[in-house]
């Protein structure tokens, strides 16, 4: 087994119905942070949302408010520009991180206070990124909470830190595939490989994402010497 392999990140997902909700963060090979995150989703609930843009942060919004059940765990802010920092998360813990940063706290302590989603019997985790912007370069966090058993009875926490590599992101998702209940996310986050092209990044993670799961995608490029962002949004629901 070839732990340095690079993957292509089409093929890791081309063929899996559910890996859940996903998150890349990387470099360019010209240098900009790359982030990217996506959501699936199995039930009529889950599959009722868009991504909608605010400024510089992302959020989860219903597509037709009248179909909404429980709000709880599928409308939230995914992403959080704040100063440095790029935080991007697959539930309400994108918040929780933004308060502890803004009061001096660190990335991983905000994690401390939170453990995966209350949904057995599968226990979705809580997977967390975090890019730490600085003098015209960044490195990155990425983390993931889950039950250590199929009880639910306690959480287990795993936090990564990379420095940032031109061509090389990180993959981290909720699920291995579809399942009843839904296999975790196992070992550390996929080394995958992030080209210079946001439109064919963007068009590479759509496409290979299972087309009856799939719901939306957020790409963004940030251009480090700048700060000048680039995003590309696509949502199922229109």
């Amino acid at each position: 087994m070839d732990v340095y392999k690079v993957h292509d990140i089409g093929e890791l997902l081309s063929g899996n119905p559910y890996p859940g909700r996903g998150i890349v963060v990387g470099k360019s090979p010209a240098g900009k942070a790359v982030a990217a995150y996506f959501i699936m989703g199995r039930s009529v609930n889950s599959r009722n949302r868009v991504f909608v843009e605010r400024g510089e942060d992302l959020f989860t919004e219903p597509f037709d408010a009248s179909k909404v059940e429980d709000p709880s765990l599928i409308i939230y802010a995914a992403i959080r520009s704040l100063g440095d920092k790029l935080i991007v998360t697959n539930g309400d813990q994108t918040d929780t991180i933004r308060d502890f940063v803004k009061s001096g706290k660190s990335f991983e302590q905000a994690l401390k206070t939170r453990e995966f989603e209350p949904d057995g019997p599968n226990w979705t985790p809580r997977i967390s990124a975090q890019i730490n912007f600085g003098f015209g370069n960044f490195d990155y966090e990425m983390s993931i909470l889950k039950s250590i058993d199929l009880a639910g009875s306690a959480c287990a926490r795993y936090h990564f830190e990379y420095p940032a590599v031109n061509g090389l992101g990180h993959f981290i998702h909720t699920y291995v595939t579809d399942g009843n209940p839904i296999p975790t996310f196992q070992g550390e986050p996929e080394r995958v490989a992030i080209p210079d092209d946001i439109d064919a990044f963007t068009r590479k993670l759509w496409d290979a994402l299972d087309p009856d799961n799939k719901i939306s995608l957020y790409v963004r490029y940030v251009d480090t010497a700048s700060g000048a962002a680039e995003n590309r949004l696509i949502n199922k629901n229109k």
